[in-house]
């Protein structure tokens, strides 16, 4: 007969053994349906089409900037679709910026099935759809909660203008290792979002907005990844605030100016970070 610690070694076993097969469950939340931006209110949005890199078709809303003028790269968190940014792409568009916001594959209108180097594609095929509609225009990245994830690792890729950050981790795998059951997550765990291992090559202005009272991803993480990003760099932390309640808990308003200041076309210094050079491109 098999004694209890067997029993228990087999069971342990078992429950490693499917959520490697299960993982990917856990971290995304496609589906949704694809929605035109005027149907929620973004009446100066149009809804289009971007192919990536390896054949997928990313559907996206897209607020053309004025001649010259800057772009914001938004990237929303999970779970959520295009339809879930209409209480954040309004103030972009209102500060004058030109807007893309995109659905990452599996979500919403979106083709294929998300997963990290699928996500990362996605933003690329979105940065280059700007650079080639409006060439002159220089290009910061956004993301919120998951969407951290995505914007980091861009900005590793592409040049970016600046990098702004609203409630994030500093790695997926982190959050599993708070969070979940005591697995040995850092050997099954295939996209870990490892944000604090790439913001340190980052070479333009970062800013982070964050709750002290977030529950969905402490404060900590944030403290984090600040700590390993390199200079210029700011820090907003707004007390009481929740998950994503940073923006307008008091934060939206020098975040709204960073992202002017970052993508203006001859930038000017600024408190939140002077543009210093970007890194070339890597993979």
């Amino acid at each position: 007969m098999l004694t209890a610690p067997t029993l228990a070694a087999f069971g342990y076993l078992w429950v490693i053994l499917w959520f490697a097969a299960h993982q990917r469950d856990f971290q995304y939340t496609p589906g949704g349906s694809r929605v035109a931006p005027e149907t929620v209110g973004l009446d100066d949005f149009a809804a289009i089409e971007i192919s990536t890199e390896d054949g997928e078709r990313i559907v996206a809303w897209w607020a053309a900037p004025s001649s010259g003028g800057g772009v914001v790269l938004y990237f929303h968190g999970s779970p959520s679709t295009l339809p879930d940014t209409v209480w954040r792409l309004p103030d972009l568009r209102r500060s004058g910026l030109g807007v893309i916001a995109i659905d990452y594959r599996g979500y919403g209108g979106s083709t294929g099935t998300p997963s990290e180097l699928g996500l990362r594609a996605d933003a690329r095929a979105a940065f280059d759809f700007i650079h080639a509609a409006a060439p002159e225009s220089r290009i910061a990245v956004f993301g919120e909660s998951f969407g951290t994830g995505i914007a980091v690792a861009l900005a590793r890729e592409r040049r970016v203008a600046g990098v702004l950050l609203n409630a994030p981790f500093a790695s997926v795998l982190r959050l599993f290792e708070l969070r979940g059951p005591p697995l040995p997550y850092r050997l099954l765990l295939t996209d870990q979002f490892d944000s604090e291992a790439l913001i340190g090559g980052i070479g333009v202005p970062v800013m982070i907005l964050h709750g002290t009272a977030d529950e969905n991803v402490p404060v900590t993480e944030a403290r984090r990844l600040y700590a390993a990003a390199r200079e210029p760099k700011t820090m907003i932390e707004v007390e009481g605030a929740g998950h994503l309640a940073a923006w307008e808990g008091g934060a939206k308003a020098p975040a709204l100016e960073a992202l002017a200041t970052w993508t203006a076309p001859n930038p000017r210094p600024s408190p939140h970070g002077e543009p210093a050079p970007a890194q070339a491109p890597t993979e």
